[in-house]
């Protein structure tokens, strides 16, 4: 976790931050100064992040909420209040192909990965307008731009996550509020490991660095995003990937 305060004096709502990726951005922002609004879905987990906070000096407090639907979306964003950073983080992903991908999953899909964004940002980018500031940061996906045999929904969500970015970048960017993606390749995780089992080592060969990556080189990112050292970057979707592999031989 850093140890700077650059973001000391600002609050920020991190949504999916109980665990993996979310959890390691969570501490980082956390750990440079901000009060940091935590969102997941799991009551426990999230009171067992906001002591472990407290015990190393940060401020945190939880808001449970579904962001399947719209309405407690909106409560989320009532309860975490005026923020100056938004992590929309949260996200869902349920590999089928498209046969296999009944309306519910669709739905289900756009409703996380896609409109939960929308209507977070609709609701707390307005506040950020009238203090001249802020910074809302998207985790994609490098699935939204390299098809795969399965898992077109969830490619379709996030690539519509990276467009929204660029249009919010050039509605709000004017009023001192940057919109950016972090677009990552595989990481270690406990929703890959979970999904990939014994067959988790196949995550280490997909890209040129050889490896996957760890959720606390996303959070840094993210960080970098959310913070002054990132104020011209922006409607930016940054790739961290590993690099892509060459098809070529060998």
């Amino acid at each position: 976790m850093s140890s700077s305060n650059v973001l000391q004096g600002r609050t920020a709502l991190v949504t999916g931050a109980t665990s993996g990726i979310g959890k390691a951005i969570a501490r980082n922002l956390a750990g440079q100064g901000a009060a940091v609004v935590l969102h997941g879905r799991d009551q426990e987990r999230g009171e067992a992040l906001v002591k472990e906070l407290a015990a190393e000096g940060t401020a945190a407090r939880f808001v449970a909420a579904d962001l399947t639907d719209a309405e407690d979306t909106l409560r989320l964003a009532a309860e975490a209040g005026a923020v100056d950073i938004l992590v929309s983080n949260a996200g869902l992903y349920e590999f089928a192909p498209t046969a296999a991908t009944d309306a519910a999953s669709f739905d289900r899909h756009i409703a996380v990965n896609t409109r939960a964004p929308f209507l977070l940002v609709g609701a707390l980018a307005p506040g950020m307008v009238e203090r001249g500031q802020g910074s809302i940061v998207l985790v994609g996906s490098s699935s939204a731009r390299l098809p795969a045999p399965v898992g077109a929904a969830y490619g379709a969500s996030k690539a519509g996550a990276e467009i929204l970015t660029r249009y919010w970048a050039t509605e709000y960017g004017p009023a001192g509020v940057r919109v950016n993606t972090v677009s990552p390749g595989p990481v270690h995780t406990e929703g890959t490991r979970a999904m990939l089992g014994e067959h988790i080592a196949v995550l280490d060969t997909t890209n040129a660095r050889g490896r996957a990556g760890d959720p606390q080189e996303i959070a840094e990112i993210v960080s970098f995003l959310a913070g002054p050292a990132s104020s011209y970057v922006n409607g930016a979707v940054l790739f961290a990937d590993g690099g892509e592999r060459s098809s070529l031989p060998a």
